[in-house]
């Protein structure tokens, strides 16, 4: 009977032990939670490990996936930068790519993000036409002229064209995903879900930091 009672708290005082062991997080896996981005592409951060979104408005995913991003962003380190970069796999929907641009001009992405992707989601609004994006827009406050004035400039059609350029470059071939200082790539469906994928990331700004940190 001794004996027994002394195996069970020798048992119970490891359990604790035993637990903590298996809470520690599992170090991410290249090739199954991210993949080296090759070529690596160049990043104009300067000092700042920069941290890359790539998002359409029209995936149901990436407007999932948003909420945990910015609940990301509001802890990200002090040496981070954090981009966004509109992908458009169809021309159906490069209209879309200049929505977010329009709107990085005219200082409104805070206040737009999130109603852009809550229109087309929750009020099936595609948003694809100019004059139906600028009816859009009006509803929410901003001035309709300056709108498409701002949609239609030289500045908004270059960012959109060099949009696609870098998003050809990187290889993308899915959305969301996030590219950390232009090294590699990690995306929820590598990561296994959204949640998984955000300590994923927080593992790539450490390489990133090492890596800028060796350099010098």
């Amino acid at each position: 009977m001794q004996s027994t009672r002394r195996r069970f708290v020798v048992a119970a005082a490891l359990a604790p032990a035993a637990s903590i062991t298996f809470a520690q997080p599992k170090e991410p896996v290249a090739l199954r939670d991210y993949r080296d981005v090759n070529p690596r592409q160049p990043v104009d951060t300067g000092n700042k490990i920069e941290v890359l979104e790539f998002f359409q408005y029209s995936c149901p995913h990436c407007a999932s996936f948003d909420p945990d991003l910015e609940a990301w962003r509001k802890k990200m380190p002090a040496d981070v930068e954090y981009r966004r970069l509109p992908v458009a796999f169809s021309p159906a929907t490069a209209n879309h790519t200049k929505i977010y641009y329009t709107l990085l001009q005219l200082g409104k992405v805070d206040e737009m993000h999130k109603k852009v992707f809550a229109a087309y989601h929750g009020q099936k609004k595609r948003l694809l036409d100019p004059n139906e994006i600028a009816d859009f827009m009006a509803a929410n406050g901003i001035d309709r002229k300056l709108w498409l004035d701002t949609f239609n400039s030289f500045g908004v059609a270059t960012q959109t064209s060099r949009a696609t350029q870098i998003w050809e470059a990187y290889k993308l071939d899915g959305t969301p995903a996030v590219a950390i200082d232009g090294k590699w790539m990690t995306a929820p469906s590598m990561a296994g879900s959204r949640a998984a994928a955000l300590p994923v990331m927080d593992y790539l700004v450490v390489l990133a930091r090492k890596e800028r940190a060796a350099k010098k």
